[in-house]
Formats: C-alpha cells, sequence, structure tokens
C-alpha cells in the first residue's frame, strides 16, 4: 500500500512539474512574440509563429483582415529601429493548456496613443516546441500608461501549524484593485511560493466583489500569482500589502520580497503600502543603513487591542503587529472598531482594516500623481 500511494504522489508531483514547464515554454512563446514586436526584432517574431499562421484582424470599416504571419513579421522588418523600443508594451493576461494546444490572452499597450490591444492565440506544440497557429486582436481606448502596482499576498491557508483555515481579504484586494485600474495602473500579484492563494471575506451580495469573483482574468491573476523570483522590482510604482489573516505568514519574514519592497522604495522612490494585517508585512522591514522603516513614522494597520486574546486563532500568531511596529520605534496609530483610517508618513501609506483599503489606494495613486 505504501509502495502504491509513493507511486501516486510521484505520479501526482511529475505531473505538477511538467504542467508547469509546458506553461513555461508557452510564455517563453509568448515573450518571443512581445518582446520582438516591442523593438523591431523579426527573428524573436519569426521564432514565436508557425510558418503558415494567419492572423485575423479588423481592416477598413471593421471588415475582417486575414493577414499571414510572414507579411505581419515584415512590419517590423526595420534595420534602424531594431532592438529599440517602439512603444508596445506587452503583458500576459492568461494562459490555458491542455496536453499539446493552448490558448492565450495578451495585451498590448500604446500609452502614446492612448490605445489598448487584446490580443488571443491559439498555441500548439509542434515537434517539440510551441507556436502561435493563429491571433485575433481587438482595439480599444484605454487610459493605461504601463505603470505598475505590485500587491503582496500570502499562501498561508492555516493560521499557525492549526486546523483553522485563513486566507487573504479578497475585500482589501478588489477595493484597492478597482481603484488602482480605474486610474490606469497595471497590477501584478506576488506571494511567497507563487501560485494559487487562498482568498477569505468574499460576499457576492456586494455587486463590485461579485464583478470581479467572476472576472476570468482577475481569478486567474490570483490563481498564478508570480514567484519574487519573477519580479523585476524596477517596474513598479508601489507596493502593496494585502490584509487577512494569511498576512501573518510567510510574507514579513520573507527576505526576497522585503528586497522587493525596498528597492521600490529606496532605489525607486516608490510607496509602501498595507491594509489591516497586510501591516505585518512592513514590522520587518529595513532601510539601507539597517534601520526598521516604520522607525519614527506613524503607522497604522488592525490593531493588537481589538484581537479576540482568547480564541484559537490568537495563539497561532507569530507576533503581534503593533508590539512589534512600536518596538520597532514606529508611532502606532488607530480608530474606533470598523472604522476606516490611514495614516500617510511620507512614502508610507497604511490602512487600518478593510473599510480603509480604498483610501489607502486613492491616497496612492494621489501621491504618485505630485510625484
Amino acid at each position: 500500500m505504501k509502495n502504491y500511494t509513493c507511486l501516486l504522489l510521484m505520479s501526482f508531483f511529475f505531473y505538477l512539474s511538467n504542467a508547469q514547464s509546458e506553461k513555461e515554454e508557452i510564455y517563453t512563446c509568448l515573450q518571443h512574440y512581445i518582446q520582438g514586436t516591442s523593438y523591431n526584432n523579426i527573428g524573436r517574431i519569426a521564432a514565436a509563429f508557425y510558418s503558415d499562421a494567419n492572423l485575423y484582424l479588423s481592416g477598413k470599416d471593421n471588415a475582417l483582415r486575414v493577414v499571414p504571419s510572414k507579411k505581419y513579421i515584415s512590419w517590423f522588418d526595420n534595420d534602424a529601429r531594431k532592438g529599440k523600443f517602439n512603444g508596445r508594451i506587452g503583458n500576459i493576461i492568461s494562459i490555458d493548456q491542455t496536453n499539446d494546444i493552448a490558448t492565450a490572452k495578451v495585451e498590448i499597450l500604446i500609452p502614446a496613443k492612448n490605445i489598448r490591444f487584446t490580443d488571443l492565440f491559439l498555441l500548439k506544440k509542434l515537434d517539440g516546441q510551441w507556436k502561435i497557429m493563429s491571433k485575433s486582436a481587438t482595439k480599444e481606448n484605454s487610459n493605461k500608461q504601463g505603470d505598475r502596482i505590485l500587491f503582496i499576498v500570502s499562501n498561508a491557508d492555516h493560521y499557525g501549524t492549526s486546523d483553522l483555515y485563513t486566507g487573504n481579504s479578497f475585500s482589501e484586494i478588489v477595493n484597492a484593485y478597482e481603484v488602482f485600474a480605474s486610474e490606469g495602473y497595471s497590477i501584478d500579484f506576488v506571494s511567497p511560493d507563487g501560485g494559487p492563494i487562498p482568498v477569505s471575506y468574499i460576499n457576492t451580495s456586494i455587486p463590485m466583489y461579485k464583478k470581479y469573483l467572476y472576472n476570468s482574468d482577475f481569478m486567474y491573476a490570483l490563481g498564478h500569482t508570480k514567484k519574487p523570483i519573477e519580479i523585476e522590482a524596477s517596474n513598479y510604482k508601489a507596493v502593496y500589502y494585502v490584509g487577512g489573516g494569511s498576512a501573518m505568514y510567510g510574507v514579513p519574514t520573507n527576505k526576497e520580497i522585503q528586497k522587493i519592497s525596498m528597492h521600490v522604495y529606496e532605489e525607486q522612490g516608490g510607496i509602501i503600502s498595507s491594509v489591516c494585517h497586510g501591516t505585518a508585512g512592513i514590522a520587518y522591514l529595513k532601510t539601507k543603513d539597517g534601520k526598521y522603516l516604520v522607525s519614527g513614522k506613524r503607522v497604522n494597520g488592525y490593531p493588537d487591542d481589538y484581537e479576540r486574546k482568547d480564541a484559537p486563532y490568537f495563539k497561532e500568531f507569530p507576533f503581534l503587529i503593533k508590539k512589534t511596529i512600536e518596538n520597532h520605534g514606529g508611532i502606532f496609530k488607530f480608530s474606533k472598531r470598523n472604522t476606516p483610517h490611514i495614516e500617510v508618513d511620507q512614502r508610507l501609506v497604511t490602512g487600518q482594516n478593510a473599510q480603509s483599503s480604498t483610501a489607502v489606494a486613492k491616497k496612492i495613486t494621489e501621491l504618485l500623481k505630485k510625484s
């Protein structure tokens, strides 16, 4: 029985590893397309497409225009501009793969013209390589300029080692996401392990929550969060630590995430923000000179005073937010329960609870506009 169980586990992990490898190969193929078309590199574009692929585009008066991939590639054949950024910003929105076929959605932004293209691809694995077999695209006006915000979330689905379930606060995610998206920012998610994260506090009676819960692109992002190694910190204007019980685990002491946040703050002149238990994530951040980031600064978050100290979950906490912030020189401020409250101290923006998440995001966009 033990041997049979081991074989099942080995088969399962081989399947996961193989599926991940296939997704990475598809990702590489799509990056050939994105980088090739952004830098007039026809070699990379050709590497992405099947030789007889077609593109189904909109022509004059929205009439269907079928363009062979060879002709499409020729549009970027410009030696004078090869290797130079031409203003196209590409983002992979989603990938769906089954065996040797896949579909993918890619966003192409052209900020100079306030244009957003949505590209849909059909891919197939041929002779061991993933190739784009066809592409269709549509165009719309957009205020997206390519500026990015990084949401920091946790993979923890239990309080410590207990059997008590927890998750990332869905409300704190969508409230802030709505503000940033409406202002034209692109949002990425990073977690210590990457991949799917647990979410909690979902109320589908609230229209905005329902909208995001059934938004396939948004939920794909939550199910495919990036690993810290996949994040280029210089791409982000701000980081936002999401709350929920999960925030107490994995994130606060993660060295790679700490480096990302402090690079955004110190090297990019960006903003560090948090809400509710997400403030646990900033408690251990240190500046280049070895001082705690919170030292001498006003900080907000979910206060220890409001925790149910006789509850089983509380006994699992690795540390207390308010106590740790104060031990590290921070000035912890808070208001009555369920009252929106944010603190802004230079480029540190923190909120007390889910009710504060919209205000935190709005303050960040305000500060970024000023800068």
